[in-house]
């Protein structure tokens, strides 16, 4: 366990540091050009990263079995929170979204993906066989999924939306549900997701260019056009650190969203693919922890958290890459950003204390044997 710790720790501090890099790279031309400094935004985000990195040492210290104790208050507290966002967000591009704390725009989706995890482990593991059970466990959990999916959903945003949904219906299936349950109910969230996406401009328009783009063999947008041209530019090796063309402008808001395209350009299939696999062996390392953690639990909420990083990750290269619609999801601990990277170290944390307390229940069994 200690080497495993060890290991997740460090792959996650290469990407941080390797993401600061790159959101520097991406970044400079942009911030030179509207704050008058290539370092505003890098600086903003190094913040950003010490902040996550301490939160990270800070989770790891506390037992993980606290917040199964208190996992149904924090879940309604994060249901208020999606409440107050619609009346104090700030409106984005059409969405309320973000609460501006000052030093940093909250997203709240982001913290109820967790808390949602969190939630459905501790409830699993309380309803135990129940949960094959549709009226007595599986549709109970079925209701917290759906309040907390619809409130993301209408802000809008629908990507976070969907994912937390595939998250939540993979605990389920991981902690015993039956599998008609879950794919009738995946199947007519799914077909009552598409039908209410329609409904907003700006997602429709999205969902309407990608299909279009696939029957025509063009680019849904601009972003994707100039993404996988960034890619194509970085070759086998990539043009080099700091040698990007389309962070110059060329490819809107690259050190976001877009940064695996930047990545792809200066560091090239070479650097796409190690950073792609160091994703993998983070989620098969969580999977080992959970699978040896003491409790179920322990066992569901390693599971989620490494889910969880692992489907942002490849979601995100998927977007860039054009193979799918673009969202708003970020590539963990290498966007630009606040809430995504101190929550993904946050999950990092609690996979580091489980480790640590499945450790010292085996030395205990060890002793008193």
């Amino acid at each position: 366990m200690k080497n495993l710790v060890r290991i997740i720790l460090t792959l996650v501090i290469i990407l941080t540091v390797f993401g600061a890099v790159m959101v520097f790279t991406a970044s400079s031309t942009y911030s030179a050009e509207k704050f008058n400094s290539i370092y505003y935004l890098f600086k903003s985000h190094l913040w950003k990263v010490i902040g996550a990195l301490t939160a990270l040492v800070i989770v790891s210290m506390i037992p993980y079995e606290v917040y199964k104790k208190h996992s149904k208050y924090m879940l309604l507290g994060t249901i208020l929170i999606l409440v107050l966002t619609f009346f104090f967000a700030q409106k984005f591009k059409g969405a309320s979204r973000w609460i501006d704390l000052g030093l940093i725009r909250f997203q709240p989706s982001e913290l109820a993906k967790l808390v949602l995890i969190i939630h459905l482990a501790a409830f699993i593991e309380r309803k135990g066989e129940l949960i094959q059970d549709y009226k007595k466990g599986f549709r109970l959990a079925l209701v917290w999924i759906i309040i907390v999916c619809g409130l993301i959903f209408i802000q809008p945003n629908a990507s976070t939306s969907m994912i937390i949904a595939l998250i939540a219906f993979s605990i389920l299936f991981v902690g015993g549900a039956r599998i008609k349950h879950i794919f009738f109910t995946a199947g007519t969230a799914v077909v009552t997701g598409l039908g209410a996406l329609m409904l907003f401009p700006h997602s429709r328009s999205r969902i309407l260019s990608f299909f279009e783009s696939l029957n025509s063999g063009g680019e849904s947008n601009i972003q994707v056009m100039q993404a996988k041209i960034g890619l194509g530019s970085g070759g086998f090796f990539g043009v080099g650190i700091g040698h990007s063309r389309q962070s110059d402008l060329f490819l809107p808001e690259s050190y976001g969203d877009f940064i695996f395209s930047i990545l792809g350009e200066e560091t090239g299939f070479i650097g796409t693919f190690i950073v792609l696999f160091i994703y993998l062996a983070l989620f098969f390392i969580g999977l080992i922890i959970a699978k040896k953690a003491p409790d179920t639990f322990g066992q569901l909420l390693g599971f989620g958290f490494s889910f969880n990083i692992i489907i942002n990750a490849f979601i995100n290269a998927g977007v860039v890459t054009g193979l799918l619609p673009t969202t708003g999801i970020t590539l963990p601990f290498i966007s630009f950003g606040g809430t995504s990277i101190i929550l993904f170290s946050m999950s990092i944390g609690v996979l580091v204390n489980i480790a640590k307390q499945t450790l010292h229940k085996q030395e205990l069994t060890l002793y008193q044997v």
